[in-house]
C-alpha cells in the first residue's frame, strides 16, 4: 500500500515537472528552437492541430525558423496560427516557407521572461508539495484505519519527503538554466 502511495506521488510530481518543461519552452531565449512553437495550433480541415503534425519546422539559422508546410494550401495559416499565438512573433511567408525570426530581446524584457520562469518554477513546487501533501494524507488514512502502524507510516513520510526534495532539485536546477538562458547576451 505504501509502496501504492509513494509511486502516485511520484507520478503526480513527474507530471509537475513535465508542465514546467512545457512552460519554459514557451518562454524564447532569443535563439530560433523549434519547441518555441509547440504551443501553436493550425486549423487543419476544421480541426485544431498542433502545427509540428502539419509541417516541419527546423532551425535556418540562430535566430531564424523554417516552417515547411506539408500542404502549400497551408501556408498562410500556418502563418496567421503563428501571429496569433501569444509569443510575440512575426512570420514571413515567400511562397511555400514560412521563415519565423526571433526579434532581440531587450534587457527590459529579459527580466520579464525571467520573473515568467520564476513564477512557472514556482507553480511545480507548489504542486510537487501538494502531491506531498496528499500522499502523506493518504498515509494517516492508513494508519487511523490500522492498515499500518506508526513506524511504517513515518517510513513512507520519509519516503515521499526524499521523492520531494529530488523533485523540487531538479525544478531549481530546470530554473537555473533557464535564467542562465535568458540573460545571456
Amino acid at each position: 500500500m505504501i509502496d501504492d502511495i509513494k509511486a502516485d506521488a511520484e507520478k503526480r510530481m513527474q507530471k509537475s515537472l513535465d508542465s514546467l518543461h512545457f512552460a519554459f519552452n514557451k518562454i524564447r531565449t532569443g535563439r530560433a528552437h523549434p519547441s518555441i512553437l509547440d504551443s501553436v495550433m493550425v486549423s487543419y480541415y476544421g480541426q485544431d492541430t498542433p502545427l509540428k503534425q502539419v509541417a516541419s519546422i527546423n532551425v535556418e539559422d540562430n535566430r531564424t525558423l523554417a516552417v515547411q508546410p506539408w500542404e502549400k494550401s497551408l501556408a498562410s495559416t500556418i502563418e496567421k496560427a503563428i501571429m496569433a499565438s501569444d509569443l510575440g512573433l512575426n512570420p514571413s511567408s515567400n511562397g511555400d516557407l514560412i521563415r519565423v525570426p526571433m526579434p532581440m530581446l531587450t534587457e527590459q524584457t529579459r527580466k520579464e521572461m525571467v520573473k515568467q520562469a520564476r513564477a512557472d518554477a514556482e507553480n511545480a513546487r507548489v504542486a510537487i508539495r501538494n502531491a506531498r501533501r496528499d500522499a502523506n494524507s493518504m498515509l494517516k488514512d492508513l494508519l487511523k484505519e490500522k492498515e499500518i502502524n506508526e513506524d511504517e507510516e513515518r517510513g513512507g513520510e520519509d519516503q515521499i519527503q526524499k521523492l520531494t526534495d529530488k523533485y523540487i532539485a531538479e525544478v531549481d536546477a530546470e530554473l537555473k538554466t533557464k535564467e542562465h538562458d535568458l540573460m545571456e547576451v
